[in-house]
């Protein structure tokens, strides 16, 4: 079986052979619980993504780790990966330090892939900023979580569409959107959808509904209960649209809204119900997101 070096030198190797024109970048993170603390064992990077120091604002049990992407989004021709393996009790919060940016293209797509496997007993919070697709852009964003055993995966996804501060609008490309969970091989959540710049489903009440942030917060534990539901569905959204369903093993809020801080917030409060239940902790915010 090959190991994540062996997917990380593919993937580079594939890099250096396809056609000039775009940044390629690959990140790998291996987590192992080591005693009463989580460590980052093993972190390989091709390209200009890369993380921080591990951090421990919380104590040793909990690794805080910041993915940063220098060139600050995703362009044309660009193709980036990152790759997260948690050992057997290991607990990570990921984040980022500011919003991603999916650019206008001039005709090729940008691609981000992100795989995640979560040993048993491991709790992985992938909670990254939002994304901002501009007009015009042309992204394929995929995401697959593997669970084993009783492993939580808790992880949110926010996507403005066009750069509503200076009244831009998503008229033009188009973002297509895979998510992929599922424990011990068998799928908890499957997800496909194609938004194109100017589709009616930006408005339509089946799809966006004029909003032009749309958000997804989903958590993937056995301890999700009717119970966690009903306290989500307690939490109102002070702006925008939210609302909340619990399925086998995922719990899973949806948020349209007119700009990204409301939905933050939001979500912020949906995790400092959650965590408590499904990571044995209450919330601590990391300190980027004050920045």
């Amino acid at each position: 079986m090959n190991g994540p070096a062996d997917h990380l030198h593919a993937r580079a190797s594939a890099a250096a052979s396809a056609p000039r024109g775009g940044w390629r970048a690959a990140l790998s993170l291996a987590y192992e619980r080591r005693g009463g603390r989580t460590v980052l064992a093993r972190r390989e990077h091709v390209g200009p993504l890369v993380v921080q120091r591990p951090l421990y604002p919380e104590g040793g049990e909990v690794c805080h780790t910041i993915l940063v992407h220098p060139p600050a989004g995703i362009a044309g021709g660009d193709s980036l990966s990152v790759d997260l393996r948690l050992g057997e009790g290991a607990q990570v919060l990921v984040t980022t330090p500011g919003a991603g940016k999916w650019y206008r293209s001039a005709g090729r797509p940008g691609a981000l892939a992100q795989r995640i496997e979560v040993g048993a007993g491991g709790v992985c919070e992938w909670l990254p900023q939002e994304s901002i697709v501009y007009d015009g852009a042309l992204g394929e964003l995929s995401t697959e979580v593997r669970l084993q055993g009783d492993a939580c995966f808790v992880g949110t996804e926010m996507l403005c569409f066009g750069r509503t501060a200076s009244g831009e609008c998503f008229r033009h490309g188009e973002l297509a959107m895979r998510t992929r969970i599922a424990r011990d091989g068998r799928p908890l959540w499957l997800e496909r959808g194609v938004l194109a710049g100017g589709n009616a489903l930006l408005d339509a009440a089946v799809g966006m509904r004029g909003c032009p942030v749309s958000g997804s917060f989903v958590v993937a534990s056995p301890r999700c209960d009717a119970a966690l539901l009903e306290a989500w569905r307690g939490i109102a959204s002070e702006a925008g649209e939210g609302a909340a369903t619990l399925l086998p093993g995922l719990l899973l809020a949806r948020w349209l809204g007119p700009a990204c801080e409301p939905g933050r917030a939001w979500f912020a409060r949906l995790w400092a119900a959650a965590r408590p239940v499904v990571a044995g902790r209450a919330a601590h915010t990391p300190r980027i997101w004050n920045t």
